[in-house]
C-alpha cells in the first residue's frame, strides 16, 4: 500500500474527469433514490457532487431513472447519463459509461451516497495514479480496499467492457487483471461513511446539524 502524497494543490485536475454513481437500486433503502434524498435540507448527492466538481476538469452523474432529478442539481450543467448496458450491473458499468462520455485521459468514479467525501482523497487518488503510471488507484482505508473510490487510466476501456460483455461485475476480480496502486487513505475515512438506512440518514443529519 503506498504512501499517500501531500498536497497543497487547489485547483482541478485538467486531465481528470468525474462520474458520480447514482445508478443503483438502493434495496436497503427501500428502492428510494438515495441520491435524491434529503440530506440537511440538500439531495444527498449533491455533497460529493460539489467536491468533485472542485476537484475535476469534467463530471457526469450516472443515473439509470430520475435523471431530470439529477439534471436539477447543478441547473443542467452536468450531464446525466445512464448504463449503456441492460440490468443493473453496478459500479463498473457507470464507470464505463462515464469513460465513453468524459473527454480525459483519467476518470474517477465516487457513489453519490457519500456526503462526506474529502477533496483530500481525491488529491490523492489523481496523484498516486498519475506517478506511478497505474492502470487503476483505489482507496484503502487500512483495514480494506474501498473500490467504489478510485481512479482509472482510459486505456482500461477495452478490458472493463470486455470484463462486462463476458458477465461478469465484481469490481476486485476485474482490479486483479490490471497494474493497481493501493492508496493508504487512513486520513480520509470520513469519505467512506455512506448512507444506505434511514438511521444512517438521520444520524448523518444530526452531526451535521451541531
Amino acid at each position: 500500500m503506498s504512501e499517500t502524497l501531500l498536497t497543497t494543490n487547489q485547483t482541478r485536475h485538467e486531465s481528470v474527469g468525474a462520474v458520480l454513481l447514482a445508478g443503483g437500486l438502493a434495496r436497503r433503502m427501500q428502492g428510494q433514490d438515495k441520491g435524491l434524498m434529503l440530506l440537511n435540507g440538500k439531495p444527498m448527492a449533491s455533497y460529493a457532487l460539489s467536491v468533485l466538481l472542485d476537484r475535476a476538469s469534467q463530471c457526469v452523474i450516472n443515473a439509470n431513472r430520475n435523471q431530470d432529478a439529477y439534471a436539477k442539481l447543478c441547473n443542467s450543467l452536468v450531464p446525466v447519463i445512464s448504463d449503456t448496458r441492460s440490468g443493473h450491473l453496478g459500479p463498473l458499468a457507470g464507470l464505463s459509461a462515464g469513460i465513453e462520455h468524459l473527454q480525459t485521459s483519467y476518470v474517477l468514479m465516487c457513489p453519490c451516497d457519500s456526503p462526506f467525501l474529502q477533496a483530500g482523497l481525491v488529491d490523492a487518488l489523481v496523484q498516486q495514479c498519475q506517478v506511478n503510471d497505474a492502470d487503476i488507484a483505489v482507496a484503502h482505508d487500512g483495514e480494506r480496499l474501498q473500490p467504489v473510490f478510485s481512479i482509472v487510466n482510459i486505456r482500461v476501456k477495452d478490458s472493463l467492457d470486455a470484463f462486462l460483455d463476458s458477465g461478469e461485475r465484481k469490481i476486485d476480480r476485474w482490479f486483479l487483471a490490471h497494474k493497481l496502486i493501493e492508496v493508504d487513505a487512513r486520513n480520509f475515512s470520513d469519505s467512506f461513511r455512506n448512507i444506505n438506512t434511514g438511521e444512517e440518514l438521520q444520524a448523518a443529519e444530526q452531526e451535521m446539524l451541531k
